[in-house]
Formats: C-alpha cells, sequence, structure tokens
C-alpha cells in the first residue's frame, strides 16, 4: 500500500528519470517505488539485481542487508538528475548493461 501511495507521488527528479527510464526502447526494464525486502526502492532494475535511490541517505546496515541478497545499492543525487536527466539516465542504463564497470560503481 505504501508503494502503491508513492508511485502517484513521485519527487521531480524521479518524475524525470522515470520517463526516461520508461521511455527507452533497450530490453531493460526498471521497476518504480519498488516494495524491496527491507524499505521502499525509488528504482529497481530486476535484470541487473541493482536499487537506484535518488538522494537517498546511505543506510550501511539496509546496503549490507542488500548485499546479502545480491544486490547493489546505487545512489543518485537529485541535483544531478535535475541537472542532467539524459546523462543520468544514460548512465543508469550503462550500469544495469555492464558496461560501466563493476556493480558497486556509484554514479555520485
Amino acid at each position: 500500500a505504501a508503494a502503491r501511495r508513492l508511485r502517484r507521488q513521485l519527487s521531480p527528479p524521479e518524475q524525470l528519470l522515470c520517463r526516461l527510464l520508461s521511455a527507452s526502447r533497450r530490453d531493460l526494464r526498471f521497476r518504480k517505488q519498488h516494495p524491496d525486502w527491507a524499505d521502499v526502492a525509488d528504482f529497481y532494475c530486476p535484470r541487473a539485481k541493482i536499487v537506484i535511490e535518488i538522494d537517498g541517505a546511505s543506510d550501511q546496515q539496509r546496503d549490507a542487508y542488500m548485499s546479502s541478497l545480491c544486490l547493489t545499492v546505487t545512489r543518485i543525487s537529485a541535483a544531478d538528475v535535475l541537472a542532467d536527466p539524459v546523462a543520468v539516465a544514460d548512465a543508469i542504463f550503462r550500469l544495469c548493461s555492464g558496461i560501466a564497470g563493476p556493480s558497486t560503481t556509484q554514479l555520485r
């Protein structure tokens, strides 16, 4: 229920990114406001097992839990999304496609 409500109330940076990620014709899919195993993730790419947080405060305990599930958490500042949403979306696609290097790469 909380995830459903959050999907309808995306922040401006999340709205921009959501439009760009969902409009792409690439074979990657992203879930927005995905209820993950400890909280609600801003975006989740199941194929790459990457959780994307926009301006999410670092939570070492949650990150360790996600890591134990073989998930990678990537944090991106809202200012970066607002400054150049296309570049951020492209970086996310590269990361999720394995082009950007190790899965621990952070975009910030």
